[in-house]
Order: C-alpha cells, then sequence, then structure tokens
C-alpha cells in the first residue's frame, strides 16, 4: 500500500496519509498567549490541515494533547469541548509533556480517517 507524504522538511513531514488514515504532525501555536488561544489556534491549524488533505474533524479518530502543565487542563478542555462535536469524538489521551519551547502550552497529534 502506497504511503504519501506532504510538506516534508527534511526532518518530519506534516501529514502522512496511508490507506484510508491520515496522520498530523503535533500541531503547536508559536502565536503565545495562554493556554486557551494557544489551544484555539491549534485546533484552527489542524482544521484546515484535516481538510487540505482529505478528511475533517468529523473523521477524528484519536487525538493526544501534550499539556506543559496539567492544571491548564480544564481550560484547554473548555477549548476542545466547544471544537468538537458530539458524537464525533475521537479516542483522547492527555498527559504533561516538556514541549520544544518555552512558551508552548499545548501541542496536539490528531489521526483521521479519510473522507
Amino acid at each position: 500500500m502506497e504511503i504519501k507524504r506532504y510538506e516534508g522538511n527534511g526532518r518530519m513531514s506534516k501529514a502522512v496519509v496511508h490507506g484510508d488514515t491520515l496522520y498530523l504532525c503535533g500541531q503547536t501555536a508559536r502565536e503565545g498567549g495562554d493556554v486557551k488561544d494557544q489551544t484555539r489556534i491549534v485546533l484552527e491549524k489542524i482544521e484546515a490541515l484535516l481538510g487540505a488533505y482529505g478528511s475533517d474533524k468529523r473523521h477524528l479518530l484519536t487525538a493526544t494533547i501534550y499539556l506543559k502543565d496539567m492544571k491548564d487542563f480544564a481550560a484547554m478542555n473548555e477549548v476542545w469541548d466547544g471544537w468538537i462535536e458530539d458524537g464525533f469524538e475521537p479516542a483522547r489521551a492527555c498527559v504533561e509533556a516538556s514541549l520544544a519551547s518555552e512558551s508552548l502550552a499545548v501541542e496536539i497529534v490528531v489521526t483521521a480517517a479519510l473522507k
């Protein structure tokens, strides 16, 4: 089965399609702001990438959310819960992690089925 890689930079691809599954690399918000602002930006980026490569948020299979600090869990969920549609919730995990930059509060990785 063919593997298609998109927007590669020599280190990673932004998106990979294998069969009927779309894998996105971790998305972050470099613009700063608090965890709510960053979560909104990340979800907008995810939604745009899903659309660009043949999927949408109704086709999410999994989401892994990395938070700089678990004290931000409720604030992140406030934004997430407003974005995800009832009946289309993916399998999800959320963990605390050291992120690539001190300014990052959240990183989200998703896998989706193609439409």
